[in-house]
């Protein structure tokens, strides 16, 4: 018998959605929920078994909107632009992505905790080649995705966003994050309305896979 039970585990890996305009933005998260997911998110792989993330909750509502401020400063025309472009080329589910993402921009100091996911970096050589990058994304994206998939089994939904990042000295002088540190994303955290979340259409898998020899 599997070790778990496959057809849970497969409903809440393909249904552990970039929640935007379904985030419940009226309903506290419990302090204790956001520690008992981060806890298991420490279980996630990391690269040498450093385990050099941090992670920094925001609640306060004077943060929140700071940074959905700094958000909004990164992200510029380009959602807007984006989300025209793709009407133009008639490419209706970009229209939809970027639509929601334009709602969150709109909205995100509404959602009731803002998570910062961090990564220790000083112990990165100057000027470090691809593979180093490649390395510490890895040592820290997979305990991300474990976040939000514990959030998801929960009844929270997230999403993992980047564009305060065009601004991330800003956001470190508003929470005091030390230059040894590198944020790499900005996940807000509400309950979902509803839970009926339901695989997104994805290309064939045959048509991404190749075996033994790259085939394009």
């Amino acid at each position: 018998m599997p070790p778990f039970d496959l057809q849970e585990t497969t409903k809440l890996l393909s249904t552990t959605r970039a929640v935007r305009k379904r985030l419940d933005f009226n309903k506290p998260v419990p302090r204790e929920v956001i520690m008992e997911c981060l806890d298991i998110s420490q279980q996630a792989p990391t690269g040498s078994n450093r385990q050099g993330w941090r992670w920094l909750v925001v609640s306060d509502s004077e943060k929140r909107k700071a940074l959905a401020d700094i958000y909004r400063k990164g992200a510029g025309d380009y959602l807007v632009n984006s989300e025209a472009k793709a009407a133009a080329d008639g490419d209706h589910q970009s229209v939809r992505v970027y639509s929601s993402a334009q709602y969150l921009a709109e909205n995100l100091e509404k959602a009731p905790v803002h998570v910062i996911p961090l990564i220790k970096t000083d112990h990165m050589p100057e000027n470090p080649p691809a593979r180093a990058w490649a390395g510490l994304m890895g040592s820290i994206m997979p305990a991300v995705w474990s976040f939000q998939l514990a959030l998801r089994a929960r009844g929270l939904g997230s999403a993992l966003t980047t564009l305060h990042l065009h601004h991330a000295e800003n956001a470190a002088d508003l929470l005091g994050i030390p230059d040894k540190f590198m944020q790499v994303g900005l996940l807000p955290v509400a309950y979902t309305l509803g839970t009926d979340f339901k695989p997104a259409k994805r290309p064939p898998v045959e048509n991404i896979v190749s075996w033994e020899k790259w085939q394009g």
